[in-house]
């Protein structure tokens, strides 16, 4: 790859180690910091192969449904409402209890045993601790539940600890910046870009993570999917936040840390020259690839599936070779959305005709998801030939980091559960199918 793209340099000089403050009681198997990073990643040359800890620290009700059901209250919908609708004790004593158990040191061990050697960490504005010296304005979070930050260094610890890089993601922004529960707040409208308070407050974030994370992670990401789609004036807000993010961490944390933006969901002309060497350096573009979010591709077979998939290819190595190193830093097995609540909590699926006024019935969602007990010997072999050809893809351009670790009731989401199950291979590198994408354009 051309070297105007990314600067491969260490992530920093020695420095002090970092701490972190929280109202939740400390975890009790982390030294409570966490050393200058020394190992360094060669962007660019080496491969990222990597997973998602989807889950832990942004709530998400198709991932764990049960910590949703047990609050005994429908009306409770995403990590917003969650900690607005039930007395705040009861929500951090959950929320506490699911730090401490969801993801363990067993996770990370596993995850470098099946070749791994990068995990994404998604955390959401309210996690990180923010003083008033840091701010303009005040620094509740409410009704969000605080308390996640030393479970996020500890997260760091275990990966560092077992030779696996970090991509910091900020998942979830002020006013919610795509109006998905993946935000943590679920609405029909996102307020982040509509509102500068919400904007600069992200910047704020993101400083504090340059500050007290530059020199234990590889990247910071600025922001997980906003919503390019919201229109010409969101746009220009993203764009224009990507610039100022990029420089918040650079004057913050110098040029050691790499930096990752997305297309939001934008063509990636959009992105042409944007951000590029010599007016940026280490800056890494992240792209997600699903195929089920409408009828259209819903209707593909699962052949079609993988044929869809081959030609992504070109699209990205066309724009990473001129422009930005790019990851495909979200994607998974499923071929349906009928993952429980995967389009939201009481929402259901496109493929059986139970999500809003869907007509289009593409059949039962038995055995599609859930415990893969159910699922059949060819469905499993599409698993396995979908996970190649996506692997294929990244490795393409600079890597993949597919979602998500773990799920408590979609195996075909999992990575663990792919590992149990065959269709992953605990050697990432092993192919059973390849050449899938031979003659594909």
């Amino acid at each position: 790859m051309p070297s105007r793209n990314i600067s491969n340099g260490g992530l920093g000089h020695a420095g002090p180690s970092v701490t972190g403050t929280s109202t939740a009681s400390s975890p009790s198997n982390t030294t409570g910091s966490v050393s200058p990073q020394t190992a360094t990643f060669a962007y660019g040359t080496d491969p990222v192969r990597g997973v998602n800890l989807g889950g832990w620290f942004v709530l998400e009700p198709w991932i764990t449904p049960s910590i949703f059901e047990n609050t005994n209250n429908t009306s409770i919908i995403d990590e917003y409402t969650f900690g607005q609708m039930q007395d705040p004790n009861v929500a951090l004593q959950t929320l506490t209890n699911h730090w401490e158990t969801w993801i363990t040191e067993a996770d990370f061990i596993a995850m470098q045993a099946a070749g791994l050697n990068h995990v994404r960490i998604p955390v959401g504005y309210w996690s990180v601790p923010l003083k008033s010296s840091d701010t303009n304005y005040t620094t509740s979070v409410a009704p969000y539940t605080p308390g996640a930050w030393p479970y996020i260094l500890q997260a760091i610890y275990w990966a560092r600890n077992h030779s696996i890089h970090v991509i910091i993601d900020l998942h979830g922004a002020p006013g919610s910046q795509n109006g998905y529960d993946n935000s943590g707040q679920r609405m029909p409208d996102p307020l982040w870009a509509t509102n500068p308070a919400n904007v600069s407050r992200t910047l704020d974030v993101i400083k504090y993570l340059a500050t007290n994370l530059g020199e234990i992670v590889d990247v910071i990401e600025l922001l997980n999917e906003p919503a390019g789609f919201e229109g010409n004036d969101f746009a220009y807000v993203i764009r224009q936040y990507w610039n100022d993010g990029y420089q918040a961490v650079r004057n913050t944390a110098g040029g050691g840390v790499k930096v990752m933006i997305g297309n939001a969901f934008l063509n990636f002309s959009t992105w042409t020259d944007f951000l590029t060497y010599p007016s940026a350096q280490g800056v890494i573009m992240d792209y997600h690839e699903y195929q089920i979010f409408s009828n259209a591709e819903l209707s593909r077979t699962l052949n079609e599936h993988i044929s869809f998939a081959c030609t992504i290819s070109s699209t990205l190595t066309s724009f990473a070779s001129s422009n930005l190193y790019t990851i495909l830093g979200e994607w998974s097995n499923a071929p349906t959305d009928c993952a429980q609540w995967l389009n939201g909590r009481g929402v259901g699926a496109r493929w059986d005709g139970t999500w809003y006024n869907n007509n289009q019935v593409f059949g039962s969602c038995t055995n599609w998801t859930g415990d893969s007990s159910g699922f059949s010997d060819d469905y499993k072999t599409f698993l396995r030939e979908y996970w190649e050809v996506q692997v294929d893809v990244g490795e393409s351009v600079q890597g993949w980091i597919f979602w998500t670790w773990k799920a408590e009731n979609a195996d075909e989401w999992s990575y663990q559960k792919g590992l149990a199950g065959g269709w992953i291979p605990q050697n990432p590198t092993e192919r059973l199918y390849p050449n899938l994408c031979a003659g594909s354009s």
